[in-house]
């Protein structure tokens, strides 16, 4: 545990690998140490409290980071109004771009050193808290953000941050990681340190009424994902099961309702809280091969990353079920949801889970082939090498070898279905 205090004084250990057990009754003994940092206040209308909890955290100057469609939706210019009418002095950095860049990131900074700011707001999607994440490394510490790439590289205090999602998906305000690209490479370095992790994360349903439907279903199908895979790692443990389960039943009985009555706040409500659990059990548990297969899905044909995860996760849960251990975590997630019983079978239990999964990914009308999406057959190999380097892939609770993303992809270009789906090695 770093020694050092940070922004909002509590700090976590580094989201390496813990030891664990899995005993016969299918029970994960891995160990953890849980200082919550993050700050959460959920309900209607709770964007009004910023400049209260800014304060609170002695901000005088203000860099609000966010992206043009947030500013064109009026979310960045309500934030913007609240916090001058409280006597703090905002400067608004709104050039996040998707996928967030090095270069995004440097002209940001550049920007917070001109103005002398004291605090960091964060409003929109993941990309946007990427690199208020991001800029608060390089303006406190210094250097590149390739120098931050890996896990707890910061040797200085950060500024204090506020993370306010207006999406249901990343889990991003719940995190202490900064997903930033290569501008050149493309290569998603993943910045992870507790002093990145945002002090307050202000959980207002209300804020995600203006998402296109095609937002809501994918950033809805992430969310989903988080909390399936989180459910399996190699790192999760009791705390993080706790997240994964919550997080699961809301997304899953949120998202039909929200997709077919858009402004049932009670629906938003369920898919913000649980992305933000799901988040939470992120930061615990770690992610697994479906987020792995799908950053070069996004990285070579600019698929959309929810998209991306849901074509892959259904066929990654098949695969990790032939791992005995992993198929009762699965069965016990199914049955915690009442999708499946216990009673009934372990297999029973997962095909009902694989089940409910598709359904979610047809209701959300994500592409149910990689061919759909116009990746290419002959590139499979060179996703597969790539899929297998990225960190996520160390988690998954069964090995997965270059091999292995090769039979997941090219079960995914065809759009088999889930009972075709591959073994594995």
């Amino acid at each position: 545990m770093n020694s050092e205090p940070d922004n909002c004084a509590a700090q976590s250990v580094s989201p390496e690998v813990a030891g664990g057990q899995n005993h016969g009754d299918g029970w994960h003994f891995s160990h953890f140490d849980h200082q919550p940092r993050t700050r959460l206040v959920f309900g209607e209308n709770s964007i009004n409290r910023v400049a209260e909890f800014a304060k609170e955290l002695g901000a005088g100057r203000v860099l609000l980071v966010t992206d043009p469609g947030i500013v064109a939706a009026g979310h960045a210019g309500r934030v913007h109004q609240i916090l001058e009418a409280a006597g703090l002095h905002v400067t608004l950095f709104d050039q996040v771009r998707e996928n967030p860049t090095t270069r995004c990131i440097d002209q940001c900074v550049g920007l917070a050193k001109t103005a002398g700011i004291d605090a960091i707001i964060g409003l929109g999607g993941g990309s946007s808290m990427d690199t208020a994440k991001g800029c608060n490394f390089i303006l406190t510490n210094g250097g590149r953000i390739e120098d931050y790439w890996g896990v707890g590289k910061a040797a200085r205090p950060m500024l204090p941050l506020i993370a306010i999602p207006t999406t249901a998906g990343t889990g991003s305000e719940c995190q202490s990681a900064a997903l930033i690209a290569n501008e050149e490479t493309h290569q998603k370095m993943a910045c992870l340190d507790p002093k990145a992790a945002a002090c307050i994360a202000i959980l207002d349903p209300l804020l995600t009424l203006s998402q296109p439907p095609s937002v809501t279903a994918h950033t809805g199908v992430d969310a989903i994902a988080h909390a399936v895979e989180t459910a399996v790692t190699r790192k999760r443990n009791p705390l993080s099961l706790m997240y994964s389960r919550e997080a699961f039943r809301l997304t899953t009985t949120g998202l039909p309702r929200v997709l077919s009555q858009p402004s049932d706040p009670e629906a938003r409500g369920r898919m913000v809280l649980g992305a933000a659990l799901a988040g939470l059990a992120i930061e615990n548990s770690m992610l697994g091969a479906a987020h792995a297969a799908a950053n070069p899905l996004t990285a070579h044909y600019g698929v959309v990353h929810g998209e991306a995860v849901g074509i892959m996760l259904p066929l990654v849960v098949r695969f990790n079920a032939a791992d005995p251990a992993t198929q009762r975590a699965y069965a016990d997630l199914a049955s915690s949801s009442e999708i499946a019983r216990f009673k009934d079978g372990l297999d029973t239990a997962v095909d009902a889970l694989i089940a409910r999964l598709e359904s979610l990914l047809n209701t959300a009308r994500i592409a149910r082939s990689l061919e759909d999406c116009g990746v290419e057959r002959s590139m499979i190999r060179t996703l597969a090498g790539e899929a297998s380097k990225q960190w996520t892939a160390g988690f998954n609770p069964r090995p997965v070898s270059v091999q292995d993303f090769e039979a997941l992809y090219e079960a995914a270009f065809s759009g088999r279905g889930n009972g075709d789906a591959p073994q594995g090695s």
